[in-house]
């Protein structure tokens, strides 16, 4: 898990909810299920993996910084590549190819006399 900053609490909310699910009775009566939304990304993040409502919530805190972190990166530009003439001669002889067998497959024209 990921070093947890202090997010603002007004920045978000956090609910709490029957987790169900295996576990028995304990989770059928506890609420230790978490979940915490996040107002100006709108992003949600559940957890339910823990027996303990402390650790769900610590999890899910975790889990949302590390969403927060992921959105802030900016992706890396995309390097163009020019495509070398050897390689443009390449297509077009297979292109010739492909055309060839192509206009061998087709029904030879009627004549009409």
């Amino acid at each position: 898990m990921a070093k947890v900053t202090k997010l603002p609490p007004s920045l978000m909310n956090i609910s709490t909810f029957r987790s169900g699910g295996k576990g028995g009775q304990h989770q059928n009566k506890t609420e230790s299920g978490v979940r915490v939304r996040h107002f100006p990304s709108g992003i949600v993040v559940v957890c339910r993996d823990e027996r303990s409502q402390y650790l769900n919530k610590k999890r899910a805190l975790a889990i949302l910084q590390e969403r927060l972190k992921k959105r802030a990166e900016k992706p890396k530009p995309r390097i163009t590549i020019k495509v070398g003439e050897a390689q443009k001669a390449r297509r077009r002889e297979t292109k010739k190819r492909v055309a060839t067998k192509k206009q061998m497959r087709r029904k030879p024209a009627r004549e009409e006399d």
